[in-house]
């Protein structure tokens, strides 16, 4: 097979602090054409910076030295006339974070279709019938009623399931995927890596798969690269790699994943949190008048309760409500139904009492970047909340921000960079340590591990088991790993289109489910799916 790109000696530098910092030192790989290459390691082992490199993305801050060549046309250094025409046509990408690459101000028809007027010239019907049409076979439901929808009307899996319609609308020879099934439900994530096979093998399409999932690199990867500290220190075909790993940092990936079962929660243990048929109904409203002609029914009669020191895991797909229950539950978004706090109801309970409770109960977003603001420091985002609520042991706040930076793994001196100066990773790390700095009682966890990779994702689990050990908080723990969900997670609520269809014991859900879509679920997660 012939290369349809040719990667050589590729190095990239930022300069930081007045001092050239290199994110990649050397990378060479080639990618023929109808061929899936995984790129993967680490948080900020250089992996995306990699594939930015290849159309020349990285803006005027980053210093690149090297080849790459696509078709035997030199990437770096081309005239943006031909950039443009590689860029989204011939090459297209799926970034990690769909909320910072979706326009939050246009609908989702218009940024579809703005990608097919410029490089195919379908406008009006056709564009219309080729936008559904994507949506359909990346898993949007009534995707019809969607093309008016805003991004931030979206779940996060949702949003990402856009992104991917967006990247495959121009059928293009190289599809660079960073991170594309991070946000998705593992149902909907086996629906992303099949299609994305199809495509490969009905269009002789070429795909760079960036990703911490090991489990999907034995999948769909024909060759892998192992990246540290922007050097590939081993490559090869999947099989062998997975088989005989020879550097010992790929043995530590492979040998990386969460394990354990967390703390048996005592018999005394107090009840923090409790709803009784919580519903939570949006109004569709239509016309000048906004009448209101339906609803949205994101949560129907959910009935739930958390103790001290206990996880109750919410898995189910993008949309099903898991997280809109927990916003209701920490009173952000208005619900029906009863809803207690430490036995008190809170339904009737003012902006001003509310606001007290608040270090009591915190929250770890799913998109990290979308969560940090991008004008303040790591130092500045951690400390918010001690400015409002105070340092929960009496200490300077520089110190608990260290102190808390230390225990999730981040470099106390790095507490002066912004957002966009960390990985993917670091940032949900980030936002980690701002929900525990206060020492809260109980915590929604929303994806908390979907960015990172899999040795980190270790130390996240552990981490939080620790702090539940030690601190006796209560979690409120969504994800669609249902790995994780088995490590982390006492109880586990399966919800499917706003209905609660299952909840047990981790170990009777796991074992013996009784709901079909649980079955399912389960299939999806743990069957070794060829690809």
């Amino acid at each position: 097979m012939s290369a349809i790109l040719q990667v050589r000696d590729l190095k990239v530098s930022f300069r930081q602090d007045g001092a050239l910092t290199q994110a990649v030192k050397g990378v060479s790989f080639d990618i023929a054409a109808g061929e899936t290459v995984a790129l993967v390691g680490e948080s900020g082992s250089g992996k995306s910076v990699t594939a930015l490199s290849t159309v020349s993305l990285l803006g005027d801050a980053a210093r690149v030295e090297g080849s790459v060549r696509y078709r035997d046309q030199e990437m770096i250094g081309a005239e943006d006339r031909l950039l443009r025409k590689v860029r989204g046509n011939d090459i297209s990408f799926i970034f990690q974070e769909p909320m910072t690459s979706l326009n939050p101000l246009h609908t989702l028809e218009k940024q579809l279709a703005e990608s097919l007027a410029l490089h195919q010239g379908l406008v009006g019907e056709a564009a219309r019938d080729r936008i559904l049409d994507l949506l359909t076979r990346v898993g949007i439901r009534d995707p019809e009623t969607r093309l008016g929808a805003y991004p931030h009307q979206l779940s996060g899996g949702q949003r990402q399931r856009v992104m991917i319609a967006m990247a495959l609308a121009n059928g293009p020879d190289l599809l660079i995927a960073d991170e594309p099934t991070t946000a998705l439900d593992v149902t909907i994530q086996a629906q992303i890596l099949h299609l994305l096979a199809e495509l490969k093998r009905s269009e002789n399409m070429s795909l760079l798969f960036i990703t911490h999932d090991l489990g999907i690199v034995r999948r769909i990867a024909d060759r892998v690269c192992v990246m540290k500290n922007g050097e590939i220190v081993e490559a090869g075909p999947t099989a062998e790699i997975f088989a005989n790993p020879q550097h010992p940092y790929t043995q530590m990936l492979l040998a990386a994943e969460s394990t354990g079962t967390p703390d048996p929660v005592p018999q005394n243990a107090p009840e923090i949190a409790r709803t009784d048929n919580l519903k939570i109904w949006f109004p569709i409203q239509q016309g000048l008048m906004k009448r209101t002609v339906g609803y949205v029914k994101a949560v129907n009669d959910a009935s739930i309760s958390v103790r001290a020191g206990e996880t109750i895991g919410i898995v189910g797909e993008s949309g099903s409500g898991k997280t809109t229950l927990a916003l209701a539950i920490m009173r952000l978004i208005a619900s029906e139904g009863g809803l207690t706090y430490r036995g008190e109801d809170m339904r009737g309970w003012s902006t001003k009492r509310l606001r007290k409770l608040r270090s009591e109960m915190q929250i770890v977003f799913q998109d990290p970047f979308g969560s940090l603001s991008p004008r303040m420091t790591c130092e500045q985002i951690i400390a918010e909340g001690l400015g409002v609520h105070g340092s929960p042991d009496g200490k300077p706040h520089r110190q608990a921000v260290a102190e808390v930076m230390a225990e999730v793994g981040l470099d106390p001196a790095t507490m002066h960079r912004y957002p966009h100066e960390f990985s993917g990773g670091q940032r949900q790390r980030i936002a980690i340590a701002r929900a525990m700095v206060l020492r809260p009682r109980l915590v929604v966890l929303d994806e908390p591990t979907s960015a990172l990779d899999m040795t980190v994702q270790v130390q996240i689990v552990n981490l939080l088991r620790d702090l539940q050990r030690k601190y006796d908080l209560a979690y409120l723990f969504i994800s669609h790993d249902l790995k994780v969900i088995r490590a982390m997670a006492h109880k586990v609520i399966v919800m499917k289109q706003g209905d609660v269809v299952e909840i047990g014991a981790v170990r009777d859900i796991f074992e013996a489910p009784q709901n079909d879509y649980t079955r399912q679920l389960l299939s999806a997660a743990f069957d070794d799916i060829a690809i």
